[in-house]
């Protein structure tokens, strides 16, 4: 039988800090309007990547919605940061939304520390389960590392 602490409600994942990271206004405030509409209500959005860093170690994110190809800073360079930023046994997964369908961008953001990659256009039902998905797998591993 389950514990009240081993469920998992709507409103722990919508309790959520997310990180939208995206240098193009429209795609940010469409993740927004998704995550608005979905119940989550602490969200970050920024549209300068050079901005990113700074909120991910500021604001400790638990989950960030990521770009690839944005000017001066790009995905790749932040996938990177955020590794070097993250304390050892912190699991913080990055939601990589991208219009580059390349194979190869897939495998070097996974490689970097992405834990799921979309291409751009998206469905935004299946794009509002992979987030959830991603929140409730953080939550768990909050739970576990927090058991004696």
């Amino acid at each position: 039988m389950n514990e009240p602490r081993d469920i998992i409600t709507a409103d722990d994942l919508r309790s959520r800090r997310i990180l939208i990271i995206d240098d193009e206004e429209a795609n940010v405030l469409l993740l927004k309007t998704l995550l608005e509409r979905e119940g989550y209500s602490d969200l970050l959005c920024h549209t300068n990547p050079g901005e990113a860093l700074e909120a991910f170690v500021q604001h400790e994110p638990h989950l960030v919605l990521l770009d690839l190809m944005m000017p001066d800073i790009d995905g790749y360079q932040l996938l990177e940061a955020f590794r070097r930023q993250t304390r050892p046994g912190a699991f913080r997964p990055v939601l990589v939304l991208t219009a580059d369908t390349n194979i190869g961008a897939r495998r070097r953001a996974l490689a970097l520390g992405a834990k799921d990659f979309v291409s751009k256009p998206f469905d935004i039902v299946e794009v509002a389960l992979r987030i959830a998905n991603l929140l409730e797998t953080q939550i768990l591993y909050e739970r576990l590392m927090s058991r004696p």
